[in-house]
């Protein structure tokens, strides 16, 4: 191995945001504790044990393309936590969401059962694009609340959603859930090495790291999913350019045809947002529009 060869290996560090990687740091028990501690808001010291459960999705990460390798988690008390990390939006993401929480939260009870023995179940979506235009913040605690109050009616059922492209430059909390945001979105050695100074777990996190960069048999599988993955976004990619084209086309149609001095912007705007699979109550909130002239143009 030359000198050039053997440096590159050297600087060579994986990047968690692809799902094979973030999942082998989940592997590591300590790793787990801390970021689990840090999704339920309590001191890694509270947490007794976790529970690495086996996910569906597990199994020729290579050639799963379509599919989304998740994390999913029991803590002692019962409580189940699945994480997913994905770094592209599509349509109909929402319902995706809502759909494995549900089956992970009636998944708990078996034939004969009673409800009582039902646990809280926290569906954790790590993404590397913007879900929320409109909001700052990039960390979303999501529940199941009364519309008219706000109050809580059930702690049972949660949705939090990481936005990694909306993280500020400077840390400006002291929340130690946006510390694992930083380290996930890490670009190099020494951003990691940063961040690991900020706690033992997240120390133990980057040293998890670096082993698997150093395995180069997770590195060759690590390095397929890459490509897999990049090979499927540029698809999507392209597919989406495509769509966003013909539906500038269809909106300058229906904007001339309802006959609004700003219709036929609006209406490409419109097919352009709905090429990329955003949901019509997405595109009125994007367009500051009502939902029903959204549909009134899709019509």
């Amino acid at each position: 191995m030359n000198q050039t060869t053997k440096k590159t290996n050297q600087d060579f560090i994986m990047s968690p945001k692809v799902d094979v990687c973030f999942a082998g740091l989940m592997e590591n028990p300590m790793v787990r504790k801390g970021f689990c501690a840090a999704i339920l808001r309590v001191s890694p010291e509270t947490v007794e044990k976790t529970e690495l459960l086996p996910t569906h999705l597990q199994r020729s990460y290579a050639d799963d393309k379509l599919g989304i390798l998740d994390v999913r988690v029991r803590m002692l008390d019962g409580t189940q936590i699945n994480m997913e990390m994905q770094v592209k939006g599509y349509e109909f993401w929402d319902e995706r969401a809502l759909f494995y929480l549900c089956k992970m939260f009636s998944d708990q009870l078996k034939s004969g059962e009673s409800y009582e023995n039902l646990k809280k179940c926290i569906h954790v979506s790590i993404l590397d694009f913007i879900r929320f235009p409109k909001d700052k913040e990039c960390y979303h605690r999501i529940g199941f609340c009364k519309r008219k109050t706000g109050k809580l009616y059930s702690d049972k059922l949660e949705i939090q959603i990481l936005e990694l492209k909306k993280l500020p430059k400077e840390i400006q909390t002291g929340e130690e859930i946006v510390n694992w945001m930083r380290f996930f979105n890490g670009k190099n050695k020494e951003e990691f090495e940063q961040m690991a100074k900020k706690s033992e777990y997240l120390g133990e996190a980057y040293e998890a790291l670096q082993k698997l960069s150093a395995d180069d048999l997770k590195r060759l599988e690590y390095e397929a999913r890459e490509k897999a993955l990049k090979d499927h976004n540029s698809f999507l990619s392209s597919a989406q350019r495509i769509g966003e084209k013909r539906g500038e086309k269809r909106g300058e149609k229906r904007g001339r045809k309802i006959g609004e001095e700003q219709g036929i912007e609006l209406a490409k705007q419109v097919f352009r947002l709905q090429a990329q699979g955003k949901t019509e109550q997405n595109i009125a909130s994007e367009c500051d529009i009502p939902v029903e002239k959204v549909r009134k143009i899709l019509a």
